[in-house]
């Protein structure tokens, strides 16, 4: 493999940009969305059919690989791509987040993070270091630096000392990765919702020098609302000639959202999840499909979509697979949630480059307002 790692943005229209991302493994289109792929898997869809929806990139997770199968089996077996099936780029998160969601099992000190593994309980440490040596040995096409996710909510005093910790972190992250030609390592601003913290962080990274920059600390419980207000000046603190990553965000009006404030890429996994639980996107608004009102209803989940479950089969028979706890629902509404995701992403990108942004948000919107008002006026029952 080889080839370098660069952006370009093609188009503008306000802060939004639509551009590509050039790896050895292939162009990423952005806005993108990548779907989540924490162990080796995009749960219930197989590599290909994830491509078809139009996927670009996945994502894969540091800390689930490096207890289950273990970095260095990857590595022997060929690397992530060959391991999972799926030759394009991967983009792998430092596995930051997760080490901080465990709570009781986990200590926090300069040198990293020990914790117990919650498979088998043994004992590990995850440092900055030994997060680029994992991701190096899965042979991701993106990295990104070991950082501390601050928890919401956290005082001035708090957000302060968990981002200057994270910049620490992100000096070794950016020691250890080292050159690693057509590889790209991602420095992450923190400073949970505190101007003067981001400012801060964005000073630091830039100093460091990273191939793009993630913009962590938010989807964490702070609400649409305040996620908005910081996002209203956080890209721009950031390098405007690199890409910049939302982490785990989200909802369709989120993503849309953080388009129109100048972010490039996105991750999480509620298409996935809520393909799980019965529970599709469409063009008007969220459907449940366990609801009783879809048992007799021989129509498609969405009339304009062209994924295999609104190609083929109608809401009767999601509702009917779904309720009997069948894998094929899954599959299906899995699919159906993918498609969408990545058929937003291109209708952005689309209108960015024709300059019709401002139409095409609008019309999303009054979409989901007028599904919002439907729902609200005749409530699902379940059976």
């Amino acid at each position: 493999m080889s080839g370098s790692f660069s952006f370009r943005i093609d188009a503008r229209d306000g802060r939004a940009r639509t551009g590509v991302i050039a790896t050895p493994r292939g162009e990423i289109r952005t806005p993108a969305f990548m779907p989540v792929g924490t162990a080796a898997t995009v749960k219930a869809m197989l590599p290909e059919n994830v491509r078809a929806t139009g996927a670009d990139i996945l994502l894969g997770n540091t800390y689930h690989l490096m207890l289950r199968p273990g970095a260095e089996r990857v590595a022997r077996l060929g690397g992530l791509h060959r391991f999972m099936n799926w030759e394009r780029p991967i983009l792998t998160d430092s596995g930051g987040y997760q080490v901080m969601s465990l709570a009781d099992l986990r200590k926090i000190s300069e040198d990293g993070v020990r914790f117990k593994s919650h498979i088998d309980g043994s004992a590990h440490l995850l440092s900055p270091e030994t997060s680029m040596e994992i991701q190096r040995l899965l042979g991701s096409d993106i990295v990104m630096a070991f950082d501390e996710c601050t928890p919401h909510p956290a005082t001035e005093d708090q957000a302060a000392g968990s981002m200057r910790l994270s910049m620490r972190w992100a000096e070794r992250s950016r020691a250890a990765f080292g050159e690693r030609p057509g590889h790209a390592l991602f420095g992450i601003q923190q400073g949970a919702l505190f101007r003067d913290l981001r400012a801060e962080s964005a000073e630091r990274l830039r100093a460091i020098g990273f191939e793009g920059y993630a913009i962590g600390g938010l989807a964490v419980g702070e609400g649409q609302a305040a996620m908005f207000e910081v996002l209203d000046y956080a890209p721009a603190m950031l390098p405007e000639d690199r890409p910049r990553y939302l982490m785990g965000v989200g909802k369709p009006d989120d993503i849309v959202g953080a388009v129109e404030r100048g972010v490039d890429m996105f991750d999480c996994v509620l298409p996935t999840r809520s393909g799980r639980t019965g529970q599709a996107f469409t063009r008007q608004g969220v459907v449940n499909i366990r609801n009783a009102r879809h048992r007799d209803d021989a129509g498609p989940l969405d009339p304009a979509c062209t994924c295999p479950a609104c190609r083929s089969y109608s809401r009767a028979y999601l509702h009917h697979v779904h309720r009997a706890g069948e894998i094929i629902a899954a599959m299906l509404l899995t699919w159906h949630n993918l498609h969408y995701y990545q058929e937003l992403m291109a209708g952005l990108r689309t209108a960015i480059a024709a300059g019709r942004l401002a139409d095409f948000t609008h019309d999303f919107r009054v979409a989901q307002d007028d599904a919002q008002a439907v729902g609200s006026a005749s409530p699902d029952q379940t059976v």
